[in-house]
């Protein structure tokens, strides 16, 4: 159970609700906050004072007067014309965070809304409902409004919810209770980036543990291309004190000890100097990538921290209109990261390159199958990683310097944060695919130098992908091979027992 606070929650908590199904409570301070923040909208409404979102139209209508009589046809009227996305379902985990966060914002005691609001939210999540979400309709402008409308047109009994099979039904069918809203409301329920934020808390805990796997793919890369271990010693790497990169090089290092493979040829003054800079620089690239995903965290906590609806309602009785709204910190955010993210899916694949190419690979067979001729062993695996690079370079371009725009040029400056949560997470799920076929490949490669043996390490990882791709031998059909490593990447399994044997890794 994630019992929100009025100070908000933790990332593991939206993990909790996104991804585990965790239930949702409101705690007394919050609804305490909530309800003393409704009595100053009460207040407004009987004085009868113009403020915006209350007694007010939105955007290039806030100039307009609304009567006291049509106030709560306003807001159910701003909910439906706002939920205007289009294009595919958004993941229901994206969808469940999204509504977690709105019930924080409003938990934090600053939108004059009812408890009824916040509690109707959870008790959605709590019947695992979730409201069907088009991907396209947010500018990060006002926060995600159109998204975040589509939530809402759940909550009063309107919409479509994303039904268990995928497919798409009315909110009257999966039989929600619709609750009425008052004024201030509808405008509380959509003015906020809870839909960049979800999607960069998602994206951050994704990156921390694909990061680490990065590490584990570029150790057994290194093991089996003979690659030396000495770049990786600490004292080379106080000397550029970089936080990630010590980490990395680091998990780098204790990965290849033990290593009989390393051992054959320490001594060998035949052996190259110096390794490539996709083997020797891993850790100055992945290290990099780790202090990024460093910055966004803490622009996410900053985030979780933050209220940030339009107007708000201060605890001493204004209503103030902020832009505390605007998703610029999070689209920024997200954009780094998918640089940083892209940057090490493409050293990953110049190290996947190396192993199969046998002028470069140190003796290892031509595309690591031991009859090269009529069998092609993993050349196509490369050119999908290949592909898959080039797209992450697309995907990298930035969307947060890209703003269009709108509402009558009242909003004429828009984060594109939306669209840079949304792109982080297809570069991740790219990079959890070409670090697949690393894995395939750098144990292959490993096999291949039999009878030597590798490190710890690299006896599991031959374990783990042996499952599904056996021995080297003859071509086989090898999409289902990949979709398998693939999951064992993504999963925690082989990174849990290699840290078993080894130690925890950074």
């Amino acid at each position: 159970m994630i019992t929100v606070t009025a100070s908000g929650i933790t990332p593991a908590d939206l993990i909790a609700v996104a991804r585990g199904n965790a239930r949702v409570t409101l705690a007394q301070d919050a609804l305490d906050a909530m309800r003393a923040s409704r009595s100053i909208v009460d207040a407004i409404e009987r004085d009868g004072r113009p403020v915006y979102g209350v007694s007010t139209g939105f955007g290039a209508l806030a100039n307009t007067f609304i009567a006291p009589e049509r106030r709560a046809e306003l807001q159910h009227a701003l909910i439906r014309s706002h939920a205007a996305g289009i294009g595919a379902p958004m993941p229901r985990e994206v969808v469940r965070a999204m509504m977690l966060l709105r019930i924080r914002s409003l938990a934090m005691g600053r939108s004059g809304v009812r408890p009824e609001i916040a509690a109707g939210l959870a008790d959605l999540l709590n019947a695992d409902i979730t409201p069907w979400v088009p991907q396209h309709g947010s500018l990060g402008a006002s926060g995600d409004l159109a998204p975040l409308a589509h939530c809402a047109l759940v909550l009063i009994g309107e919409g479509w919810v994303l039904a268990k099979d995928g497919t798409r039904i009315s909110a009257v069918d999966a039989g929600v209770s619709p609750i009425a809203l008052s004024s201030k409301e509808g405008l509380a329920l959509i003015n906020g980036t809870d839909g960049m934020l979800g999607m960069l808390l998602l994206a951050i805990a994704d990156a921390a543990h694909l990061f680490t796997m990065a590490d584990v793919t570029a150790a057994l890369s290194i093991e089996a291309m003979l690659g030396s271990d000495r770049p990786f010693m600490p004292e080379l790497h106080t000397i550029r004190p970089h936080p990630g990169q010590a980490a990395s090089a680091a998990n780098l290092h204790r990965l290849l000890q033990d290593s009989p493979i390393m051992d054959s040829h320490r001594d060998d003054l035949e052996h190259a100097v110096q390794d490539a800079y996709s083997m020797r620089c891993a850790p100055q690239v992945a290290g990099a990538a780790r202090d990024t995903l460093d910055f966004a965290a803490t622009v996410a906590a900053r985030e979780l921290l933050s209220i940030v609806d339009n107007p708000v309602v201060l605890t001493d009785g204004r209503v103030e209109s902020t832009g505390n709204f605007h998703g610029a910190p999070l689209g920024f955010a997200a954009d780094y990261l998918a640089i940083a993210a892209a940057e090490v899916g493409a050293i990953a694949e110049r190290r996947v390159d190396r192993m199969l190419d046998v002028c470069r690979s140190r003796d290892l067979p031509p595309f690591l199958t031991p009859d090269a001729g009529v069998n092609s062993g993993l050349m196509i695996a490369q050119y999908t990683a290949a592909g898959i690079v080039a797209e992450n370079r697309r995907l990298a371009s930035p969307a947060s310097v890209d703003s269009l725009p709108t509402s009558g040029m009242q909003e004429d400056h828009v984060s594109m944060g939306w669209a840079a949560t949304r792109k982080l997470r297809t570069v991740l799920d790219n990079l959890c695919s070409i670090l697949a076929v690393e894995l395939l490949s750098a144990v292959r490669g490993l096999q291949l130098r039999a009878p030597l043996t590798p490190s710890v390490a690299g006896r599991i990882a031959m374990a783990a992908v042996e499952e599904h791709a056996g021995q080297p031998g003859p071509d086989v059909f090898l999409a289902p091979v990949l979709e398998a490593v693939r999951s064992t990447v993504s999963g925690r399994d082989l990174l849990t027992a290699i840290e078993r044997e080894v130690g925890t890794l950074a």
